[in-house]
């Protein structure tokens, strides 16, 4: 199999996607956040090619895309649908980056949810989602659309590297317009968990309901109900490894080092500070921390293709957006392996990547 990718704003080419989600194969396609690798929602069995086509351990949960809001109720257990949290948050933010993580009904296999008794569910703010749920006339579960544990996809083009032989479909809509993955909330049976940051900041859900729980606090199980927790994900090929604002960064004779730059005035200072870089991406030269997480992961993947020994990144600050990108910094630099040591001189040296 090889996919082909098809403009999503020929209508011949949706009728085709929304025909084959309804035929139980997989396409992928565009949201906000980043691109989903979409399956009927409601048939175990395009489900599971999912999980086969990603390498997804079937423990992990995925997200289930809705066309409206008036939806939300014929998936979801009654009480949780009629929680005033859940009806006020549904009318601010959807479409949006917001998933909510609520008792399923009967109709979601228990396959989408890993055997859980809760499920993700979000509107897309995005046309082509959109109009494929609408035109395929089902929910679709969607992860993103790439090799389980990797970098998240912004563009056709990156799905096509990391999934272009195992799916037949791809709908090209350009680039993505967050650029990290939506939020996930628990609200389920009362409760008000965040189970990933993501680009919906808390600080905006806060001012709506009120204080919200830290996954993984008294959270008790609740990480296992979100996709993108693991400790180990959003990685790339090359090691990476975040670089403590200030300390100078070791590159030698040889090497090839990426940096990922918070900003053009931090570019400036690591370089000052004595590293000589083979490839740089200034995601945000300003360092606006909404441009920085649009155009991290597609950063992140033309460092990739850089053939380079390691990357290092700069941190951003934690707050809005930013927390996000840094959750998924933390996570892509654990799943790099050995990389990010500090040597005794306090200065930062990753090890090189075994291919």
């Amino acid at each position: 199999m090889s996919a082909r990718t098809l403009p999503a704003i020929d209508p011949a080419a949706m009728a085709e996607a929304a025909a084959a989600i309804r035929a139980g194969e997989l396409v992928a396609f565009p949201t906000e956040t980043v691109y989903g690798l979409g399956a009927n929602a409601l048939d175990g069995v395009a489900v599971a090619r999912i999980f086969e086509a990603k390498d997804r351990p079937r423990f992990d949960p995925l997200i289930v895309h809705l066309a409206d809001p008036a939806d939300l109720a014929r998936y979801a257990d009654p009480g949780d649908v009629a929680d005033p949290r859940v009806v006020r948050l549904a009318s601010r933010f959807w479409p949006g980056p917001l998933t909510l993580v609520l008792r399923k009904r009967s109709a979601i296999p228990d396959l989408v949810t890993a055997g859980l008794d809760t499920v993700g569910l979000r509107v897309p703010d995005h046309p082509v989602a959109l109009r494929l749920i609408e035109a395929a006339g089902v929910p679709i579960a969607a992860p993103s659309a790439n090799r389980f544990g990797g970098l998240s996809p912004t563009r056709a083009e990156h799905v096509r590297r990391q999934l272009g032989e195992r799916i037949g479909l791809i709908l090209d809509g350009g680039p993505s317009r967050i650029g990290v993955e939506s939020t996930v909330l628990l609200l389920a049976g009362g409760r008000a968990v965040l189970l990933r940051p993501g680009g919906l900041p808390a600080e905006e859900i806060e001012s709506e309901i009120g204080p919200i729980e830290p996954g993984g606090t008294a959270a008790g199980d609740a990480l296992a109900r979100s996709p993108g927790t693991a400790a180990a994900h959003y990685s790339p090929e090359s090691p990476l490894a975040i670089a403590p604002p200030g300390v100078p960064v070791v590159v030698e004779s040889g090497e090839r080092v990426g940096l990922l730059a918070s900003s053009r005035a931090a570019r400036v200072e690591a370089e000052r500070l004595g590293a000589r870089f083979a490839a740089v991406e200034v995601p945000a030269p300003d360092g606006d921390p909404l441009r920085f997480a649009a155009g991290l992961f597609e950063a992140l993947h033309r460092l990739d293709a850089a053939n380079l020994d390691r990357i290092v990144a700069q941190p951003v600050s934690e707050t809005g957006i930013g927390r996000a990108v840094m959750d998924r910094l933390r996570r892509a630099e654990r799943g790099s392996g050995e990389v990010g040591q500090v040597r005794g001189s306090g200065q930062v040296k990753g090890a090189r990547p075994v291919r």
